[in-house]
């Protein structure tokens, strides 16, 4: 017997997470997958490209210093409301970051900095089931549309 299928949503739902190997080459393809939900839910282009910036900062610290055995993921989580956009990354690194003062000719470091400048909010915890931390910013704007087209919730993606 066949079980009836439920219908699909009409709208996109508000939240995405993308699941990620930790690896440099995740941080693009974080870019690429955000950019590309963003152009569906229709997100102004201003947002959508210091999002993109400040997602690509925090997907960067993620790789780079959170020194966790292989095998272990990079969360990247997009949730929208009526005027805010929140992007959190998690990673299993106990270590809370804290914005540092690059000197002029450092190469890295300002990424904190970058978020702390662009987002309206920002903010880092440890994660409630004891392993790794969170960390997320905010972008606050107007005239998002109401409705959104359907999308997928969750994606993972195997390393390589």
């Amino acid at each position: 017997m066949q079980t009836p299928r439920l219908p699909l949503p009409v709208t996109a739902p508000r939240d995405i997470e993308w699941r990620l190997p930790r690896h440099a080459r995740s941080v693009g393809r974080a870019r690429a997958l955000f950019r590309e939900q963003a152009a569906s839910w229709e997100l102004p282009q201003g947002a959508t490209d210091t999002a993109e910036l400040l997602l690509s900062e925090l997907m960067t610290n993620a790789y780079r210093h959170a020194k966790v055995p292989a095998g272990h993921e990079i969360r990247a989580r997009c949730e929208l409301t009526a005027n805010r956009l929140r992007i959190t990354v998690t990673d299993a690194n106990d270590t809370l970051p804290m914005p540092g003062a690059a000197a002029l000719d450092d190469e890295s470091g300002r990424g904190l900095e970058l978020v702390t400048t662009l987002a309206d909010d920002w903010g880092a915890e440890l994660r409630k089931s004891g392993v790794g931390k969170m960390v997320w910013f905010e972008l606050r704007y107007e005239n998002l549309p109401e409705t959104l087209p359907h999308a997928e919730p969750v994606r993972h993606f195997p390393p390589g």
